[in-house]
């Protein structure tokens, strides 16, 4: 059964998600698996591609359009880096998680790495930015 968010923050989670995994396909990722989920933990998207396993955490959050004091071009802020909310226990969790799936799914010897994706989505011109942190410790 799909799941169901009814939480702006949740909805705004979905849809960054969604950015994520078109900018992985166009970057030729195979995407295995969608918020693989365990009771310690989720992992957003599992995806392959060159012989490596990326196991991608997807954080985002709307920009917010402001003019700045100077008098100059609209500038954006962000209510918050999401980026802060992959915490020390967060980082946890994925780690057990990635564990379970890599035991469950018998996968030995296979090179994999964990990716954060920022996604910044810009509702009102319908546009989003996307920053890619790469091989992320947990």
């Amino acid at each position: 059964m799909p799941k169901i968010f009814t939480s702006e923050a949740q909805k705004i989670g979905e849809l960054g998600e969604k950015i994520a995994i078109k900018f992985l396909m166009k970057h030729d990722f195979l995407i295995k698996e969608r918020n693989y989920t365990k009771k310690c933990g989720e992992i957003d998207i599992i995806a392959f591609k060159n012989n490596k396993l990326y196991f991608v955490e997807v954080k985002s959050s709307l920009k917010h359009q402001k003019k700045l004091s100077s008098g100059g071009n609209p500038g954006y802020s962000s209510e918050y880096n999401p980026a802060d909310n992959v915490h020390y226990k967060k980082r946890r969790r994925l780690s057990k998680t990635i564990q379970m799936y890599l035991f469950e799914n018998e996968i030995q010897n296979t090179n994999y790495q964990i990716d954060l994706i920022i996604v910044n989505i810009d509702i009102e011109n319908r546009k989003g930015s996307i920053k890619v942190v790469k091989d992320i410790i947990l």
